[in-house]
């Protein structure tokens, strides 16, 4: 099969010559770019996109063992959390998982601790936005496995006998890399676009989706994007106003809080709207939704080079809305941040996008999916790769013409994500990362966050590199491969609240969720929902029993197991049931070989925890394969 592809990514427009960061470390060798003709090198994987998921992906595959090229237009690494300016993470504080735990403490080591960077309301976790970039860079430099080509673009690339076959053209000239994978984690999806993927592009018609909240009628309406801004306040006695900016209206703005004082029942107060988004280093993230910067622009299908225009009418808005805060509300000491960003106009690189083109992946992730994750016809939750806590967030402030959903009131738990998401139905060999997965206009409003993304990233990261060590597709790769890769590097594929990765079981108590066999309860809870396993609660027989019946086809019509608490001894005799060679003297000597706390008897009553460990010890589960919609696909008589 053979896929070709358009060559439209023109040069870069970033380019700023004293800012140029380019490294070539190639693995396999060292090729001279500036030589004619073009030299050729392979390396197993590319990743198109040095995002939170592209820089994230390439980490994880390096760490894996396989050797990959990053591939980033621009001259940072981050995406929307450093090159947009989002430098402040929504949700999954609770939830460290893998990378994003890693990048946290890095972030944290910097800035002397979680205190330091707890410095505006919106977050647990704010920063500057160049100090992110320069904490990717050093993460990315680390991994002897990565090529990093900054400010380099990929012109073409086709896929043909089993392999990829990009032109790039880096600042010292062009290169040919062969690859087997390709990873698209630009920030709109644009090579899975062109590769021919079929995606959705803006709000779902409820029949396509089957969810109840989605409009009768599809339409391309997506999220309105920001342009961020990134102020510095330079004194009491500094005057950093700048001009009104083309199309300056005052009115715009007026609703985006109170002065102290003028009001008696004022929306916010302006210095708490400033403070909403407050840096370390006196400094101000400016990504106000309510009469503030956002701005309403679909140009996801228009070719990469062109965007740059209709990016000036949101730039616009941004500096509208930095004019008033300056000339109208007093704040003329705040003034952007010139040392920031390198651009020669101080506003991040590139916009933030809150919606992408979505692919139709092997798993379409529905709000019902993550609202009744146990009680739908696929079982999603058991293939889960990524893990989410935000709610279900969208921004139409911008299009008052949007079919009105009340999307903050539609109430979910804590999600996975599964792996099919990241895997398109057609084209072979590619993975799709950061907004562009398989999931539903709403869903994404929950999935789009940045700790969720650099997950997914992480996901890609590992799916990428054992298709690579296996020589298979990746719908091919097993998805409990993958799984069992993510908890080595400790990240989670349950969102269990209660059970850090540090604890002795997180593995087993992963594992038992993943499976099916323990079920955690889902808490629709202001802006960090959650699911908690209570890992010390007793688990009745009829539970143990019913976790497995999916395993065991013998059980499905078998009913002898009580309401009653589970004991070990009923746990001996229902694993002798299925066959399984067990006796009190073994579970008393695994007991303490697994870490479980207490001395074991015949009537020691078993906690999920307990369950959970011994479980994965005996009936191993995990290692039955599953498919893509969380069927199990081997199971025992």
């Amino acid at each position: 099969m053979q896929y070709a592809v358009k060559p439209w990514l023109s040069g870069s427009k970033f380019l700023i010559p004293f800012w140029i960061v380019v490294v070539l470390t190639f693995t396999y060798l060292r090729p001279d770019l500036t030589a004619q003709p073009v030299k050729e090198v392979t390396i197993p994987v590319i990743i198109a996109g040095g995002g939170a998921s592209g820089t994230m992906a390439a980490i994880q595959c390096a760490r894996q063992g396989v050797s990959c090229v990053l591939v980033e237009p621009t001259s940072w690494l981050g995406g929307m959390l450093t090159s947009g300016g989002v430098s402040a993470f929504d949700g999954n504080h609770q939830l460290p998982s893998g990378l994003w735990g890693e990048l946290r403490d890095s972030i944290y080591n910097r800035y002397g601790g979680p205190a330091m960077v707890s410095t505006g309301w919106v977050s647990n976790t704010l920063f500057e936005p160049s100090a992110g970039n320069a904490i990717l860079q050093n993460m990315v430099h680390r991994e002897k496995g990565i090529t990093l080509l900054l400010q380099s673009e990929i012109k073409e690339a086709d896929f043909d006998h089993g392999q990829w076959h990009a032109r790039i053209q880096t600042p010292d000239g062009p290169v040919e890399i062969n690859s087997s994978i390709f990873i698209d984690a630009t920030e709109l999806g644009d090579w899975a676009a062109s590769m021919g993927v079929s995606y959705r592009l803006g709000m779902d018609s409820k029949y396509d989706t089957g969810e109840k909240f989605a409009p009768e009628i599809a339409n391309d309406i997506i999220q309105d994007l920001t342009y961020v801004l990134t102020l510095k306040d330079y004194g009491p006695d500094a005057d950093r106003t700048i001009l009104p900016p083309p199309g300056y209206d005052p009115e715009m703005f007026r609703c985006s809080c109170s002065p102290a004082g003028q009001d008696p029942k004022p929306y916010i107060d302006c210095q708490q709207m400033l403070a909403y988004g407050k840096l370390p280093g006196n400094k101000y993230m400016i990504n106000w939704p309510r009469c503030g910067n956002d701005y309403y622009l679909n140009a996801v299908d228009l070719e990469p080079d062109t965007r740059m225009q209709p990016w000036k009418g949101a730039k616009n808005k941004s500096l509208g809305f930095l004019y008033y805060l300056q000339t109208e509300l007093g704040y003329k000491n705040l003034g952007l941040d010139e040392m920031e960003y390198p651009t020669s106009d101080h506003l991040p690189l590139i916009p933030y996008y809150r919606e992408s083109r979505r692919i139709k992946g092997l798993a379409f992730l529905r709000v019902d999916d993550i609202m009744n994750p146990y009680d739908q016809p696929r079982a999603y939750y058991r293939a889960g790769i990524a893990v989410g806590d935000y709610p279900i967030d969208h921004h139409h402030g911008e299009r008052p013409d949007a079919p009105r959903i009340d999307f903050i009131n539609i109430k979910v738990p804590s999600f996975n994500i599964p792996m099919g998401c990241l895997i398109p139905e057609s084209v072979r060999n590619l993975i799709v990362a950061e907004k562009s997965i398989s999931v539903s206009n709403i869903v994404n409003g929950a999935t789009r966050l940045q700790p969720v993304v650099l997950e997914i990233g992480q996901a890609a990261g590992v799916l990428a590199a054992v298709a690579v060590a296996q020589n298979k597709a990746p719908a091919d790769v097993s998805i409990r491969q993958v799984q069992q890769s993510l908890l080595n590097a400790g990240a989670y594929i349950m969102p269990f609240i209660d059970i850090p990765s540090g604890d002795p079981h997180f593995q087993a108590i992963q594992k038992a969720g993943a499976t099916g066999l323990l079920k955690g309860h889902g808490v629709p809870f202001k802006w960090a929902d959650q699911t908690w396993f209570y890992p010390e609660n007793y688990v009745s027989e009829f539970e143990f029993i019913d976790g497995i019946r999916d395993y065991y086809p013998s059980l499905l019509h078998q009913y002898n197991a009580t309401g009653e608490p589970l004991t070990l001894l009923r746990f001996i005799e229902f694993l002798k049931e299925l066959s399984f060679q067990a006796d009190m003297q073994r579970l008393t000597t695994d007991w303490q070989e697994l870490k479980l706390s207490g001395i074991p008897s015949a009537d020691t009553l078993l906690t999920r925890r307990m369950l959970a460990v011994l479980a994965n010890q005996y009936l191993k589960l995990f290692e039955r394969p599953i498919d893509h919609e969380g069927r199990v696909l081997e199971t025992t008589p």
